[in-house]
């Protein structure tokens, strides 16, 4: 962790003063847990959650607003303030300030889509299957959730087969037993008969 965090300090600025790091994957495929520790590694960088951005009306289509309310400013050097969505008030609280620091990680489902990749600097991609990604994310919001991952499943797929993230990631994680193993992505390994519109199912080295 300590060198994947070292790696992405000596990268150039992406976003203004910023280098913007994307941690994409399937729900439920440990984007969050990873995001904090990788975070704590770069001496408590700043996180966006991608579910402070969604909302229950807006589960993909929320560039406008990561782009007028997070993107826009940080690329101005200037302090990004949003308004975090409460799943289950199913409101938005206060705002939130997200100041430029040096590195700054986004995290959630489509954070490596199509109209964020200008503004990374690294595309890090959880590397675990849909099934058992949703799985562990079933599991893990309980029986009260049933309904809500039933939709949701349906619309990622959509979101993916249309803008898929990781046949564009710099660098694949997969978790082990203790710690993490962070692979070349798909981005570095691409030739030139390769097509870059696969979907975003495991890897061959799986």
């Amino acid at each position: 962790m300590h060198s994947l965090a070292a790696r992405l300090r000596t990268l150039p600025p992406s976003c203004g003063p910023v280098r913007l790091i994307g941690v994409d994957g399937h729900a439920g495929s440990g984007k969050t847990t990873f995001a904090a520790r990788l975070a704590h590694a770069l001496d408590d960088a700043p996180v966006l959650h991608l579910d402070d951005i969604a909302a229950h009306d807006r589960l993909f289509s929320w560039t406008d607003r990561l782009l007028a309310e997070v993107i826009e400013p940080l690329g101005r050097g200037l302090t990004a303030r949003y308004a975090p969505y409460d799943w289950h008030a199913r409101a938005r609280g206060a705002p939130r300030a997200l100041p430029p620091a040096p590195v700054v990680l986004i995290e959630g489902v489509g954070a490596g889509r199509r109209a964020v990749r200008p503004f990374l600097a690294h595309l890090l991609w959880m590397e675990l299957p849909p099934e058992e990604s949703w799985n562990r994310g079933r599991r893990r919001d309980g029986e009260e959730q049933r309904a809500f991952w039933a939709g949701w499943v349906e619309a990622e797929r959509r979101h993916f087969a249309e803008d898929p993230s990781r046949p564009f990631a710099d660098s694949l994680v997969r978790q082990r037993e203790e710690g993490y193993e962070v692979l070349p992505g798909p981005l570095h390994s691409v030739g030139p008969d390769q097509d870059l519109t696969q979907g975003d199912g495991p890897s061959a080295m799986c």
